[in-house]
């Protein structure tokens, strides 16, 4: 029998791979290799790694150098390992094709597929033939998932084959996006970052200046105020190397979120999924709505070098004991230009052991710029008449609730309602995973008091305790992110005893005034008189359009009857767009009559509708939907 383990290839100066198996990997040391392990490329070196598989198998092949470390998973791996089979088993009916089978695997098949008798059946019976007949060469069949040692993810540096390039753009990391499109499969989105456009002197450097880090030589920060990524860098660089992209790569990877940083540079991408486990499965985008696969793979060690840090910057459990996570993350844009934009926070959902194969995480994209109620009406997500009345209720203290499925857009739509409360109300916001723009609010010069909330050991309220906190904090606007648990029967008590004198919103997952009662009344235990105090509910949703995803209202509700169990529709959707049910031109609107101030009748506040109307569509179609120009447009109309 041959012996793989021993066969180092010491009379092969082109490969000096020191071969090891680890679980179910080969790994595959090319440190000292002049080949460096790149086994699509160099003959010598995958010949090593397929003489090592002759008599045991692995799921994937892992080649290693200190600047670089390549994984050959899946369908190049199964090519490997059936190489490695068929070389043993073939060596004693033909040793010129067992040879010629561990450095070109693919021609040994083809030689082989034409062979009667042993030859031949060896080759179906090991499955190189079957390898054979998926691919149309090496650099097709041997396509690695690629990163240097710093990076916690490997990227596929090829394209898909078959596919066609659809479209190309660069990001503020300096990495690249190439959209291709294939018409049996969902669409790629290919990264490549820009460590992996670097020479081999750049990812010498790199390494070195990694390792400068991990052992502390070099301090957090000089005198000078740089950082030490940049310091690191310097100190190994030549002159002529690229020395700031290499001190943002460094950065990205070691201070920030590696790859994620790429992903969330690019404004079109809302969502990234890491599904366990991460080591077998692609990430996969939402990019304008549209789910793609992409080249990129997060490491195991990555995992759980993502999950450690999740767990110890937002002081949440994330262990077998509590196996899922819901926080953010201010991923950063990792830019090499200090003037790109930053993506802010993400939101993080994460599962581990034992509920999943290791690690697995979701996260989601908040908008940098928080949404205003022109915003919305200058995207279609409501029309103009229909935000003039949430404007009007939100500023008169009506109590509402914004209802959807995930991702219809509940919370931009509440966090944009946020500044229809009066400047001088003070607000309290209740939130389990802060969503809400309540720093930009602040900023704005409102004054809002943020209230953290848990269900598990972390830091924080739970949800009950928080509201009754957030009542003994003022009267004011309360405004909680979800409502679901037990906080519902504390909320709706407060509300039906009046003890917030202002607005009360909040968001809750159901379809329709009818839904969001039921879930209200018979899933969290709120009488159906406390829940009569909903004044409307608000339903969102989320439609496929040929440009993607489209989040719009759905419908505009008043809540009716003592025990809340009427809902009369004051806009829904007709001819696909929202349309007002005319209740309101009726007088029939118990809502708008509510809305009157004193000394107001009912016409008074329609024509006060009337108005808002005329201002939030003034200021979308001129464009001025930032916080910062809807609050001057509003002063001044006050002013006036």
């Amino acid at each position: 029998m041959r012996n793989p383990l021993a066969r180092f290839r010491d009379d092969d100066p082109d490969c000096a791979c020191d071969p090891r198996f680890e679980d179910d990997r080969l790994l595959l040391d090319a440190a000292a290799c002049p080949g460096a392990g790149d086994l699509a490329t160099e003959p010598a070196c995958r010949g090593t790694a397929i003489s090592a598989l002759a008599d045991r198998e692995a799921e994937s092949v892992v080649t290693r150098t200190d600047r670089i470390e390549r994984a050959y998973e899946g369908a190049s791996a199964a090519l490997l390992v059936a190489a490695g089979r068929f070389a043993e088993r073939v060596a004693f009916y033909d040793s010129t094709l067992a040879d010629r089978a561990e450095t070109d695997p693919l021609a040994a098949a083809r030689a082989a597929l034409g062979r009667a008798g042993p030859v031949g059946d060896i080759v179906a019976e090991t499955g190189l033939a079957e390898c054979a007949r998926r691919v149309e060469g090496d650099a097709d069949a041997l396509r690695p998932f690629a990163g240097p040692p710093v990076a916690k993810a490997r990227v596929a540096a090829d394209p898909p084959p078959d596919a066609t390039l659809a479209e190309t753009r660069d990001l503020a990391t300096g990495a690249t996006v190439r959209i291709y499109a294939d018409e049996r499969a969902l669409r790629t989105y290919h990264l490549e970052p820009v460590e992996h456009d670097f020479d081999a002197a750049a990812l010498d450097a790199l390494a070195d200046a990694y390792g400068l880090l991990a052992d502390g030589e070099v301090s957090e920060e000089t005198a000078a105020g740089e950082r030490a990524p940049g310091r690191a860098v310097r100190e190994v660089a030549d002159p002529e190397a690229p020395v700031e992209a290499l001190a943002a790569a460094l950065r990205k990877h070691t201070r920030g979120y590696g790859v994620l940083a790429d992903f969330f540079a690019d404004p079109r991408v809302s969502d990234v999924f890491a599904t366990a486990p991460v080591g077998r499965n692609p990430l996969r985008v939402a990019v304008d709505g549209e789910r793609m696969r992409t080249n990129v793979r997060l490491t195991e060690e990555g995992a759980r070098a993502l999950a450690s840090r999740f767990r110890r910057e937002s002081g949440r459990a994330f262990s077998r004991a509590a196996p899922t996570l819901d926080a953010t993350a201010e991923i950063g844009a990792g830019a090499s230009d200090p003037n790109a934009p930053d993506p802010g926070a993400v939101r993080v959902a994460g599962v581990t052991d034992p509920v999943s194969d290791g690690p697995g995480f979701a996260f989601r994209a908040r908008d940098a710029t928080p949404w205003t109620l022109p915003a919305l009406v200058a995207n279609d997500t409501l029309p103009a008449d229909a935000a003039a009345l949430l404007s009007l209720a939100t500023e008169r203290a009506a109590a509402g609730l914004v209802a959807g499925p995930r991702g219809a857009g509940k919370t931009t739509l509440l966090g944009a309602l946020c500044w229809e409360l009066p400047a001088a109300t003070r607000t309290v916001v209740i939130e389990d995973t802060p969503e809400l723009p309540v720093s930009a609010l602040q900023r704005g010069g409102r004054d809002v008091q943020p209230l953290r909330t848990t269900t598990d050991d972390g830091p924080g309220l739970a949800p009950a305790d928080a509201l009754r906190t957030a009542l003994r904090l003022g009267e004011g606007a309360l405004v909680v992110g979800e409502v679901r648990g037990e906080e519902a029967a504390v909320l709706y008590e407060a509300m039906r005893v009046g003890a917030n004198g202002d607005a009360v919103l909040g968001t809750i997952h159901g379809d329709g005034g009818a839904g969001v009662r039921e879930r209200v009344v018979s899933d969290l235990a709120v009488p159906a008189s406390s829940f009569a105090t909903t004044d409307l509910v608000v339903t969102l949703e989320a439609v496929s359009t040929p440009a993607g995803k489209r989040r719009r209202v759905k419908a505009v509700q008043e809540v009716r009857g003592d025990g809340g169990d009427r809902f009369e529709a004051l806009f829904e959707i007709r001819t696909d767009e929202l349309a007002p049910t005319g209740r309101i031109d009726r007088g029939n609107s118990a809502l708008v009559a509510a809305l009157a101030e004193s000394g107001e009748s009912y016409a008074d506040v329609c024509d006060a509708l009337a108005d808002r109307e005329s201002l939030l569509a003034e200021c979308a179609r001129r464009d001025r939907t930032e916080p910062e120009a809807v609050v001057s447009t509003y002063a001044d109309r006050r002013a006036s």
